[in-house]
């Protein structure tokens, strides 16, 4: 089998959740910069692979792929055993739920905020939207602190392919400059995954 291929810049989240989780599979693969100052996703051959114009997008011998929480579960279900891809649908279940809350519920209203103290200058920032942005996005960080009081990684016991969507955003939470309220079970959830010898491909980039 050859590499996987996979289109897409390191800071991008959602390339870093497939090279994540290509880590921790242990397959082997070829990443193609693509992507804001790299250009390639308006062109035609990229367009023929991924309509969106989006990143990532992969190609598993063959396979195309884009859309990065498709990914995950693909390479989980297709290369993954327990308990990165749980033998328990239930725990299956839980993951992906986990995974959708990046995706529908934090990353919509923490977005703002990101990009204002990111990508913004200073002197260009609205503090109306930055603050109406972390208002909205500590709940969601709150919830998830509540749910990891109760066990060590999102689906339980052991950690799986449903903790790379959340893990980073808990990376991005917490490594942006803003106030934040003290979550235990989060910061200690951080450092699980920090500890983790695939992590520090995506943790040890910078926030942009």
């Amino acid at each position: 089998m050859t590499a996987i291929k996979v289109w897409g810049r390191i800071t991008s989240i959602n390339v870093q959740k497939v090279v994540w989780a290509l880590d921790e599979l242990e397959l082997a693969f070829d990443r193609v910069d693509a992507g804001r100052q790299f250009g390639v996703v308006d062109s035609e051959p990229y367009r023929r692979l991924n309509p969106l114009g989006l990143v990532p997008t992969i190609d598993d011998n063959g396979f195309v792929l884009y859309e990065s929480d498709a990914i995950v579960r693909y390479l989980a279900a297709s290369y993954g055993k327990a308990p990165f891809y749980p033998a328990d649908i239930r725990h299956r279940a839980i993951a992906d739920l986990w995974t959708d809350w990046q995706a529908k519920n934090f990353s919509p209203v923490f977005r703002v905020a990101f990009f204002q103290i990111a990508r913004t200058p200073a002197a260009e920032r609205d503090p109306a939207l930055l603050a109406k942005s972390l208002a909205e996005s500590e709940p969601m960080m709150v919830m998830l602190d509540r749910h990891l009081s109760e066990r060590p990684y999102v689906a339980g016991a052991d950690f799986s392919y449903g903790d790379i969507a959340p893990g980073l955003a808990v990376h991005r939470w917490l490594h942006l400059p803003f106030e934040r309220p003290s979550l235990p079970h989060v910061a200690a959830y951080y450092q699980r995954l920090k500890a983790r010898p695939a992590t520090p491909n995506a943790f040890h980039l910078p926030v942009e």
